[in-house]
């Protein structure tokens, strides 16, 4: 898969991190090389997306908070932070679904309230982590599957324009291949890109997404 295809997937989870650190009230910035926000992101979300192989990590790390805690989303696995104190936290690759003719399933059902969202968030296990500012993001969607008792048993994140970036998907059934293939149903027509790694990459591949290339996240203990 060519290159740019890894490059439109970073940029699209850096865009999705800018936007779930914004409705924390943390603003960004993001230029050729990296998204970054100067203070602490909010937990699981680094401080840092690199956006093209190559970039510096001196001038990389002067954009973020450094010390305990802080992360960097390596989107080329090419970089060495041990020497600032970093340790890899892990490694996956990007995955990316060509454009689907059509629906083959059940959609998801999108998530348009706060109250909605709350009972989703509590569901995914993210809590507070989801605010309300999200909905009001036209990039961002946040998709559920229900029971017949209309309980929240799944669901993902759906974020970007174009080229679209799946994350947060979960399940509460024990079936998450449900969740990967009602994305698809969800979003015929459109290119889909994430990433993935374990047995969560091995769900979406069986959901027909194509492995890329490796990512790396770096976190300082």
């Amino acid at each position: 898969m060519p290159r740019d295809v890894r490059e439109a997937a970073a940029r699209d989870n850096a865009e999705w991190c800018a936007a779930l650190c914004a409705s924390h009230g943390l603003a960004g910035r993001i230029d050729a090389d990296a998204w970054s926000v100067p203070r602490r992101s909010p937990q699981w979300y680094p401080d840092a997306v690199t956006l093209r192989p190559g970039a510096d990590p001196d001038a990389l790390l002067a954009r973020i908070e450094g010390g305990p805690g802080a992360s960097v989303k390596d989107s080329f696995a090419d970089l060495d932070l041990s020497g600032h104190g970093f340790e890899v936290l892990f490694d996956a690759r990007w995955i990316h679904h060509p454009p689907t003719d059509g629906p083959t399933g059940t959609p998801l059902t999108r998530v348009d309230t706060a109250r909605r969202l709350a009972v989703w968030a509590a569901a995914h296990g993210g809590g507070a982590l989801f605010r309300p500012g999200l909905l009001a993001n036209p990039r961002v969607r946040v998709l559920a599957r229900h029971d017949e008792r209309g309980a929240v048993t799944g669901g993902a994140v759906v974020s970007g324009d174009g080229v679209h970036g799946v994350s947060n998907v979960f399940s509460r059934t024990g079936n998450p291949l449900d969740i990967w293939r009602g994305v698809l149903d969800t979003l015929p027509g459109v290119p889909l890109v994430g990433y993935e790694s374990g047995p969560d990459l091995a769900v979406a591949v069986e959901a027909g997404f194509a492995p890329l290339g490796p990512l790396r996240v770096w976190h300082h203990p």
